[in-house]
């Protein structure tokens, strides 16, 4: 009997995310260089075609590696729930800070987080694959939030500013999770929830200073 079109689809999406999760170990362990595709398989227990006909060659699995390990770290659905949430934008942005900080007791299986950061750490030309496809719908979104909270409009570089300002001490926590010394591990050892609090009020004040800056230069405003 021949397995109808929705069990095939089924059987393929399960065989690609086995061919992902085994991928993603691997190169979270060892780093893209050292990875053959003969070793994704072996450790997926498929064949090399498997790997072919999801992926297209070894670039590409790694590609869809990236950007499905950003997918795990902010789902783009998950997302535009929070931005469409009846909170307040403040306690909005507290829970993606909340999802952005690693736990110290991270899950070993939790791959995602060890690929990102090395590829942040040596940025590879396969980051484009993130800069195409995950990046830019979710950096709009988060804006979304941080426009609610200062009042400066997406258009304004002043915004994409407080993007970064905001983004980057969840990303260099995340670095940390790769064992880098340094004061990061001291801060990935305190409770996460602290940390999670000093983040989101140290974003909160400096959006409100943007938002007073906004409000001081925008066009047409007197000077007093």
């Amino acid at each position: 009997m021949k397995q109808s079109a929705r069990a095939v689809r089924a059987d393929g999406e399960a065989t690609r995310a086995r061919i992902l999760d085994a991928a993603g170990e691997l190169f979270a362990a060892a780093g893209f260089a050292e990875i053959t595709s003969k070793a994704i398989a072996a450790k997926a227990e498929v064949d090399l075609a498997s790997i072919n006909y999801h992926s297209g060659s070894r670039n590409g699995l790694y590609q869809a590696v990236l950007i499905e390990a950003h997918r795990r770290l902010v789902d783009i659905a998950d997302l535009q729930r929070l931005v469409q949430s009846a909170l307040p934008a403040r306690d909005r942005l507290k829970e993606l800070i909340d999802c952005l900080v690693p736990r110290a007791a991270g899950d070993p299986a939790d791959w995602h987080l060890a690929v990102l950061a090395a590829e942040v750490l040596a940025p590879s030309s396969h980051i484009q694959a993130l800069l195409r496809s995950e990046v830019p719908t979710k950096a709009s979104l988060v804006m979304e939030i941080l426009a609610e909270i200062t009042g400066i409009p997406a258009e304004d570089p002043a915004l994409l500013q407080c993007l970064i300002s905001v983004l980057a001490p969840c990303l260099l926590l995340q670095l940390g999770r790769r064992g880098i010394p340094g004061p990061v591990q001291a801060i990935l050892r305190m409770p996460h929830k602290k940390v999670v609090e000093h983040l989101h009020r140290f974003a909160i004040a400096g959006l409100e200073a943007m938002g007073d800056d906004y409000r001081l230069r925008r066009p047409g405003r007197r000077k007093k």
